[in-house]
């Protein structure tokens, strides 16, 4: 599964050495978002492996980048515990053009103006009533 996302690097880490044959090096995007108002702050730490760590060499903290990856996940067992690990394998990082957009998008009916919900509707019209009438089917129609 190839996933795509855009956000302003935050960190960038040194590259880990894990095994002999295995390195990765992790950094963080922020990919927080504005509804109505409101941001929303998140950060995804996502992560590159063996001959990509280089990869981000050529960016800087602040950068606005456009990152292409993977979602892995293992599952390993240790004293009787079953644990599982996901991981965001990137395989592509570029900065972002100017009208590059973040993948994440809010839907539709948030971006309309009765959402989120008022805490207090407004009254209902005159001679309308949310309960059927007894006797009823309760069906408009």
């Amino acid at each position: 599964m190839s996933l795509e996302i855009t956000g302003k690097l935050v960190v960038k880490y040194d590259t880990q050495q894990i095994k002999d044959t295995f390195k990765k090096r992790e950094f963080v995007l922020d990919i927080s978002e504005e509804v109505n108002g409101t941001v929303y702050n998140n950060f995804a730490k996502l992560q590159l492996t063996q001959a990509k760590c280089d990869t981000l060499n050529e960016f800087n903290e602040g950068d606005i980048l456009k990152v292409s990856f993977n979602i892995r996940g293992n599952r390993w067992e240790k004293e009787g515990k079953v644990n599982y690990i996901t991981s965001l394998d990137a395989w592509r990082v570029e900065r972002a053009t100017d009208n590059s957009q973040p993948v994440q998008r809010n839907p539709a009916y948030m971006n309309t103006p009765n959402f989120p919900p008022a805490a207090n509707p407004a009254p209902a019209p005159a001679g309308f009533s949310a309960m059927p009438a007894e006797g009823s089917d309760g069906l408009p129609f």
